[in-house]
């Protein structure tokens, strides 16, 4: 039980290493040959477990404080045997992108995982089969099995659920003999397809793509060399200190891109729509309390920024409509309806349509409230709870560590009083 006391909120924090761009070069890496290393990684638990996969299929890592160097296997050219099995955690994005990374060693696997991610929608992966290989689901949910090796060819890919199983493709289909050409429907959070077609360009390859990523022209025969990569920080985690000062007082968080992909930098569109005072460096953002007001924000490509967006909107007079939120109800909760129930202990109303969200702003109460295991759902209790007419305690905080393990320690170190 973690429990937040109204509290005013100052100071400096350096935002945690993205968890998006730390998978995305364990892969890498580990299609690489030679040593590469990754400097500043996120070592929460979504990246540890791609590092965990990693290994099993034969990369070999170590881990040091601010870097991890990763041995790869050169596209598995020497792989002579491969794990039965693989398990992804409770990690999205891996149990949808290692699928087709994995499919290059050409050996059967099953791809499990735990928690959350059981019941979570991983039906996209079956178009494998359009690449040469055999890949079922359980009636669209873990456990993924292939078998077969990926092999390049035509294919179109539906990618309106997530764009995930796009980027393990992506990063596989370079490495086949053959071609290949990828027609993408309906494209979802964009910003990361780019942020996983830069990652490549960082280990030397090449993925080629018209204006709106409809279509993927793929040479293959490539080789990923070994790089050393610096990881960003996470606008992500960066989004719900933004929250806490637009709430409660003035915070810096340094350590940021202001170039990056992440589909989440758009946290500072929303604030400056919520009329919050916003100050950009060179490698920081500077965020302060001022009169904030109701707002529209259409979250289709950053749906991670909804959390933040309720808890920001719970603290805005007057009705705030996020729109594009209709994939939040197969996150690792039913987002959408986890966020409605929760502030509804606080006595905020919000109200779920299938793909919008109305938020009603009144001062949150003194509640008692439930992560539902889902770390999102607890740092925007969290960061709502600043502003609070009273405590609020939060259940089952510790799943904070899925993305952002230091959460609760930064949150502290610039609150103005706490327990």
């Amino acid at each position: 039980m973690k429990v937040i006391r109204p509290s005013g909120v100052s100071g400096r924090v350096t935002a945690p290493p993205s968890k998006s761009a730390t998978i995305r070069a364990t892969a890498g890496a580990l299609l690489a040959e030679g040593v590469s290393e990754i400097m500043n990684p996120s070592f929460c638990e979504d990246a540890t477990a791609a590092l965990s996969i990693a290994g099993a299929l034969g990369a070999i890592s170590t881990a040091g404080k601010g870097r991890i160097l990763i041995h790869g296997t050169a596209g598995f050219t020497r792989l002579k045997t491969a794990p039965a099995c693989i398990n992804c955690g409770e990690s999205g994005l891996c149990i949808r992108m290692f699928p087709p990374i994995a499919s290059l060693t050409g050996h059967p696997l099953v791809i499990g995982a735990t928690g959350s991610l059981t019941i979570r929608p991983v039906d996209m992966v079956e178009s494998l089969t359009h690449f040469g290989v055999v890949c079922t689901t359980t009636h669209g949910r873990p456990p993924v099995e292939i078998e077969g090796r990926l092999r390049g060819a035509a294919g179109h890919i539906d990618a309106s659920t997530s764009s995930q199983f796009l980027t393990g493709l992506l990063m596989a289909l370079p490495l086949c003999d053959e071609d290949s050409r990828v027609h993408v429907r309906s494209l979802a959070s964009r910003p990361y397809v780019e942020m996983t077609v830069a990652m490549a360009k960082e280990f030397g390859v090449t993925i080629d793509h018209d204006e709106d990523m409809a279509l993927f022209t793929i040479a293959g025969r490539q080789q990923y060399r070994a790089a050393p990569v610096l990881i960003e920080g996470d606008w992500s985690g960066a989004s719900f200190l933004f929250v806490a000062a637009a709430i409660a007082g003035s915070v810096s968080v340094e350590g940021l891109n202001m170039d990056s992909f992440q589909a989440d930098k758009a946290i500072l569109e929303a604030l400056d729509a919520a009329g919050a005072a916003c100050h950009k460096g060179e490698h920081f953002v500077t965020v302060e309390n001022n009169d904030l007001k109701p707002f529209e924000f259409d979250a289709k490509d950053c749906p991670d920024l909804v959390p933040p967006l309720v808890a920001l909107a719970s603290h805005c007079r007057g009705k705030t409509t996020i729109h594009g939120t209709s994939r939040l109800r197969h996150k690792e909760s039913d987002r959408a309806g986890a966020l409605a129930s929760q502030f509804a202990r606080m006595g905020v109303s919000v109200n779920v349509e299938p793909d919008r969200m109305d938020v009603q702003g009144a001062q949150p109460g003194t509640a008692k409230v439930d992560s539902l295991g889902d770390h999102r759902i607890a740092m925007a209790c969290a960061v709502a709870a600043l502003g609070a007419g009273g405590p609020v305690a939060i259940s089952g905080p510790d799943c904070v560590a899925k993305s952002y393990r230091e959460f609760f320690k930064d949150l502290d170190s610039i609150r103005s009083s706490h327990e």
